[in-house]
């Protein structure tokens, strides 16, 4: 009977511990200041610092930064109601066991969000891969740049291109990537994307040679590349008859390649 007993009193007591928590008053700024400091003194000092993380992530996910820019900071007293009632009564163990429920929703969005957009890019660069077919059948048969002396006006950038038209469409304006390396450099010396609008249009299986002038206090008018330096062209989009876009991968750029990279390796997705 006395082991009863001393059960009994050691379970009243953990009830009453249990009881007596410590809660936040959020009924005042000034009640709330001392009991949420009351609570945080509560805890053991490893865990303080957590809570005063996760006392500010409940806080700030009350806020809609959108609708406070949009109202002019009108809605700041209706925010400030729900930091308070999102806090009011809950003991450190409850503030900690939001904050985590709260990290745990924002990552599932996040990871939502991410997926989307992992699809998006996915299907960019499959567009992209399906045009690059295309475009390969737009030939530069032959690239060159040189700078010519003009008298009194200084050096002037030239391109020289011929080009090859295999597609089965008729081609208005096309644009390329052009990029100035030698052979023994990983760093090219110049690489630049530029356009040209053909006059009367290139039509299938036709070829064309053009010399072109880039403004010369552009990228291209400040070249000062080596005599073994190449240059080399890529055809990145082509426009047709009516100006509409037929084929380009411009659409999917390098920033986007390792987007889809960097959110690949994040998410473990193949």
């Amino acid at each position: 009977m006395k082991v009863y007993a001393l059960l009994m009193l050691v379970l009243a007591a953990m009830a009453i511990t249990g009881c007596s928590d410590p809660t936040i008053d959020a009924s005042s700024e000034a009640k709330m200041k001392e009991s949420v400091a009351k609570v945080r003194e509560s805890l053991p000092e490893a865990k303080r610092s957590d809570f005063d993380q996760a006392v500010q992530l409940i806080a700030f996910s009350q806020i809609d930064m959108k609708s406070l820019f949009a109202n002019g900071g009108a809605d700041a007293g209706d925010m400030e109601g729900k930091m308070r009632d999102a806090l009011n009564g809950k003991t450190a163990e409850q503030v900690l066991a939001q904050a985590e429920q709260i990290q745990a929703e924002r990552k599932a969005r996040e990871k939502e969000q991410a997926l989307a957009e992992i699809r998006e890019l996915v299907a960019k660069r499959e567009k992209a891969e399906q045009a690059k077919q295309q475009l390969d059948k737009f030939q530069v048969v032959r690239s060159r740049f040189t700078m010519r002396e003009r008298q009194y006006l200084g050096e002037q950038p030239i391109i020289e291109l011929t080009v090859k038209n295999g597609t089965d469409r008729a081609i208005s304006r096309a644009y390329f990537s052009g990029t100035i390396a030698s052979p023994d450099r990983s760093v090219p010396w110049h690489k630049d994307q530029f356009n040209y609008s053909i006059p009367g249009g290139l039509e299938p299986g036709e070829e064309a040679s053009w010399t072109l002038a880039p403004n010369s206090y552009s990228g291209w008018g400040k070249v000062d590349a080596p005599a073994d330096a190449v240059f080399t062209v890529m055809v990145e989009k082509l426009d047709g008859p009516d100006g509409e876009v037929l084929y380009s991968t411009r659409d999917f750029s390098e920033r986007d390649r390792n987007r889809l990279t960097e959110l690949k390796k994040q998410y473990d997705v193949d």
